[in-house]
């Protein structure tokens, strides 16, 4: 088969994302050569679809994993911040990344195109390359996988520039740390930014339009110790607030806000904002309606249980189409779509997919939430364990946080995991690999886990479920 795709080099420091440019990914066959039609295109070198190229190249052979090298960006003299050498850690992180893809790409003979691919017809692309000059690639099949970009502030009203008023792209290149930040949003990337940005000497304030932090699929029990552990971090949280307007003058921005159900408006001053109110699918230039795809009225291509679009021989996969916008989530669609065949369909719920927020501590879930099966009038029983409780952790001094298991009252199937804690990223896999293939709280709870680990903790939430805890 033959593969092609975009260039992704969007700097993030949760997952390796996509970026404005576009790279145009060629995979190799026998006796091919440029003027013949290839068996198919993959638009989009993010998680899925260099994954999605790399699948289809295998046939069967190893690859090899990513590796990077770490770089320390404090200097012991006295202890100072080193933010150049800190960006510059981040900027090598992505790099050996995106080279690790690269040599990927040479092992399983995968060539690339660097450009900007739009839609002749539903077989054909034109591509701008980067370097200059003009192409078309023909296939029989075409794969979508152009991602996300940062959703801009609803109405117009705020401007990003990316110096005093910054996306997350932005936030991760400021050249100084701000003696005050206001982050529009209290999502996970809003968090994760602010976390950062706070632990490194900035004033921030959180303004949410909603009544709690975490975003989409957190469980209320749970934000709500998230915020009261970032809150005793230097944090401070405006819930329930709604952002009207912000004007750069003297240097700062002052941003208007007042209850999200109205109210008194108040004034709030600050030398960065972050405006972090979401993504959404990335089409721009593609030139989609040429091939005739069908969007949503959020601009997401449609597609159905196989990743087919609305055109015979255009599939699509990742942030652009249904589903929570994650890395992981692209991945996993980028294998599935290579291994689908016509008795088989795409079973995998989506809320199935983990999510982890970057902050200390790590807060990771999978399944349902309490307040989801409240309202469902799904009986329920739960299980929690606190990592105070568990030796690791006591030993690790990190014992904020805690597992909760969410569990079906009359089966005992799991149905959410949700974690705050010391390396909940790591263990929220055990969640979804309950999740995903129905196992009970029992069988959890009768499964070996190592001592001392923290996963012990994630054992003894299971056993707190479906009977009692030991060592709590």
């Amino acid at each position: 088969m033959l593969q092609v795709q975009k260039a992704s080099q969007r700097v993030v420091a949760r997952r390796l994302r996509h970026s404005s440019l576009q790279a145009v990914r060629l995979q190799q066959r026998g006796l091919a050569t440029p003027s013949e039609p290839y068996d198919a295109i993959i638009i989009g070198g993010g998680p899925g679809g260099y994954v999605a190229a790399i699948k289809a190249a295998q046939h069967g052979l190893k690859v090899r994993p990513l590796s990077t090298d770490v770089l320390y960006p404090l200097s012991f003299s006295g202890v100072s911040l080193n933010l150049p050498q800190m960006l510059k850690a981040k900027e090598d992180a992505v790099t050996t990344l995106t080279k690790g893809i690269e040599v990927l790409f040479k092992q399983n003979k995968v060539d690339y195109i660097k450009g900007t691919a739009s839609f002749v017809s539903p077989t054909r692309l034109s591509v701008q390359l980067n370097d200059g000059g003009q192409t078309e690639v023909e296939a029989k099949n075409i794969i979508i996988a152009t991602g996300s970009e940062v959703t801009p502030f609803p109405g117009g009203a705020i401007e990003i520039d990316e110096e005093q008023i910054v996306s997350s792209t932005g936030a991760l290149e400021l050249k100084k740390v701000p003696e005050k930040m206001v982050v529009i949003g209290g999502g996970i990337i809003g968090l994760e930014m602010g976390s950062v940005w706070s632990r490194l000497g900035a004033q921030v304030t959180v303004v949410e339009f909603l009544g709690a932090i975490g975003g989409a699929g957190i469980d209320e029990e749970i934000a709500k110790q998230f915020q009261r552990s970032l809150t005793k971090q230097g944090l401070k949280f405006m819930l329930n607030t709604k952002v009207i307007s912000a004007e750069k003058k003297d240097g700062k921005v002052f941003i208007k806000t007042e209850g999200a159900k109205g109210g008194k408006e108040e004034t709030l001053d600050a030398d960065v904002v972050l405006v972090a109110v979401g993504r959404r699918p990335y089409t721009e230039g593609l030139n989609i309606e040429k091939a005739g795809v069908e969007l949503d009225p959020k601009g997401r291509v449609v597609i159905d249980d196989q990743f087919n679009t609305s055109v015979k021989g255009i599939k699509c996969i990742g942030d652009v189409t249904f589903g929570p916008m994650l890395a992981h989530k692209a991945e996993e669609e980028g294998q599935s779509i290579l291994e689908i065949r016509p008795h088989r369909a795409r079973t995998r719920e989506l809320s199935r997919h983990s999510s982890v927020v970057y902050t200390h501590p790590e807060v990771a879930w999978v399944g349902k939430t309490e307040q989801e099966l409240k309202a469902a009038g799904v009986e329920y029983k739960i299980g929690k364990f606190p990592f105070m409780a568990n030796s690791r952790a006591k030993t690790n001094l990190d014992t904020e946080g805690l597992v909760k298991f969410i569990t079906e009252k009359e089966t005992d199937r799991i149905l959410g995991v949700h974690i705050i804690g010391p390396n909940a990223g790591e263990m929220i896999a055990e969640g979804v690999l309950a999740v995903e293939y129905g196992a009970s709280s029992e069988d959890i709870a009768r499964t070996c886990h190592a001592h001392p680990t923290l996963s012990e903790a994630f054992k003894e939430a299971a056993m707190a479920a479906y009977d009692k805890a030991i060592h709590f």
